[in-house]
């Protein structure tokens, strides 16, 4: 039995810590060694300062644990978040066995496990859920969507610690700022629940975090830019970077992707609709 755990895109621009979004590439997580029957191709033991085992033991699981996973580090696709969730629900199966219904049951438990872990609920709180999840005062709910778009993900070659982009965030920001961003967040919400394609690029534009971190990392400002020029529906720094989210229509995944600069990778993926799910 292993755990399969979407990676996820965070803030969604004007989300700051409110809004997650699962995503088609998959960490697995699962209990025992690794080994030609236990373990599938590309994993490894998992050391005891890792975040999937601080998460594993945190919830009481016992033994090994092994982890493959595509997701890059410190490049803001919840890399952390994903692992973190597929350590609470590797000691969840442990413990109560892999009935699906039980899991289910078991989400809101797992999610304040997983953000005391985390530090902050949106990553894996998508992770968890699949799909667009916003999130706070310790709930989730997953948005309903009417669209079903490509999203492709412009991965450059460095890292950025999110601590530290945390910590270069002003701690008070102007009002009208905060209404700028609260008044997105909710056109976001309401334009992925009707449908409503040309609301996205509006409702993902941010006063609060994006501007701060792409000073220190301006190819990915460069990439947005493309993006959007390219015909994007929308685009947004992913968790706090460097990454860029690029939201469009499938049939034009490919040109956008082909667009965006080429100091950096692309990763042509969807929403995750099913969040952590257990795999035999």
């Amino acid at each position: 039995m292993l755990v399969r755990v979407p990676a996820s895109s965070a803030n969604l621009g004007a989300g700051f810590d409110a809004l997650g979004m699962g995503l088609t590439l998959h960490a697995e997580v699962g209990a025992g060694e690794v080994g030609p029957v236990a373990a599938p191709d590309g994993a490894r033991d998992v050391e005891p300062t890792h975040p999937a085992m601080v998460a594993f033991r945190r919830l009481g699981g016992e033994g090994p644990l092994w982890l493959r996973s595509p997701i890059p580090m410190g490049r803001g696709m919840g890399f952390s978040g994903a692992v973190r969730v597929g350590g609470l629900v590797a000691a969840h199966v442990q413990h109560h066995g892999p009935d699906p219904e039980v899991l289910e049951h078991s989400l809101p438990g797992l999610l304040a496990l997983a953000t005391e872990l985390e530090g902050h609920a949106d990553n894996v709180a998508a992770s968890l859920y699949g799909g667009v999840v916003a999130t706070a005062g310790g709930r989730a709910v997953r948005v309903p969507l009417h669209l079903d778009p490509a999203m492709v993900m412009w991965v450059p070659s460095f890292t950025t610690s999110t601590d530290h982009s945390r910590g270069a965030l002003p701690e008070v920001v102007p009002m009208a700022d905060a209404v700028f961003n609260i008044g997105r967040t909710a056109l976001l919400v309401a334009a992925l629940a009707a449908g409503d394609v040309a609301s996205l690029r509006e409702a993902t534009r941010d006063r609060l975090h994006q501007d701060v971190r792409l000073a220190h990392a301006e190819p990915s400002r460069a990439a947005l830019e493309v993006a959007l020029a390219a015909g994007a529906w929308a685009a947004w720094l992913s968790g706090s970077g460097p990454t860029v989210a690029v939201m469009c229509a499938p049939d034009d995944a490919d040109g956008i992707a082909a667009a965006l600069p080429a100091d950096g990778h692309t990763k042509l993926l969807r929403i995750d609709h099913a969040g952590a799910t257990l795999e035999p």
